[in-house]
């Protein structure tokens, strides 16, 4: 049976329904999987999630332009877990027809902090107005440029009872002016709630199936694979379980 058969058995849900779950200023909780225990995982989930469904789609498409800094301050301060780091970029909803200007912000208490500004298109250097939100956000201005693309599929659920975002991402592929790569044997999971709560009917399906937390940024993966100059030790162990699941 197809993943997509398998969505299909859950009930769906809107996008004016998950406004209770926007969830903004959340906890998360990522994981990382081979594509081959996905249609497992996800008849599993059925009872407990319903799936976030737009003009019949089940199944959504994202576009992001990220930016940095000259000398990669954004992945630096990831790669050496600085805390109160940010990520920007412009990201495009495709099947909404929805694009944001999207400011990551993860503090010392580990929220993650997401402020947006709608914007009319993916722009490849921000636009001045874009530039003074950016740096309203931050707190000090910044000279950032575009450093790569990152695109993927995404399947949303949202739990039944709890204020619980599920996403599911797949197909991630990853591009600059130079290289490309893609994760397409890779599933990354993340579950999104106020605070954490390890009763979170995803993470106990999960440990059934052995699939354990793992801290995974789209971004820095796809920085280092992209640019093997950049700063990558603590990476490593990363690397090694994605390349052991990607040649099974």
């Amino acid at each position: 049976m197809k993943v997509a058969e398998h969505i299909n058995e859950f009930l769906p849900t809107t996008l004016e329904k998950m406004d209770g779950v926007k969830l903004l200023s959340r906890s998360d909780t990522k994981f990382a999987f081979s594509v081959n225990i996905l249609e497992d995982l996800i008849n599993r989930l059925t009872p407990f999630y319903n799936v976030l469904e737009i003009d019949g789609k089940r199944k959504h498409d994202y576009k992001s332009l990220y930016f940095d800094t000259e000398d990669r301050k954004f992945y630096n301060d990831h790669h050496n877990q600085r805390v109160n780091r940010h990520k920007v970029r412009y990201r495009e909803y495709v099947d909404s027809g929805l694009v944001f200007l999207e400011i990551k912000c993860k503090n010392n208490k580990g929220k993650t902090i997401k402020k947006r500004l709608q914007v009319d298109k993916i722009y490849d250097s921000l636009t001045a107005d874009h530039q003074n939100y950016v740096d309203k956000i931050i707190g000090f201005p910044l000279k950032i440029k575009s450093t790569q693309w990152i695109n993927f599929s995404r399947i949303t659920l949202v739990h039944k009872k709890a204020k619980e975002r599920l996403t599911i991402d797949l197909n991630l592929n990853f591009h600059n002016n130079q290289n490309k790569g893609n994760l397409n044997k890779i599933i990354i999971a993340e579950v999104k709630q106020e605070r954490m709560k390890r009763s979170s009917d995803f993470i106990r399906i999960a440990k059934e199936m052995n699939i354990y937390p793992m801290r995974i940024s789209k971004y820095c993966f796809s920085s280092f694979n992209l640019d093997n100059s950049l700063k990558q030790n603590r990476f490593k162990e990363k690397q090694i379980f994605i390349n052991k699941i990607t040649n099974n």
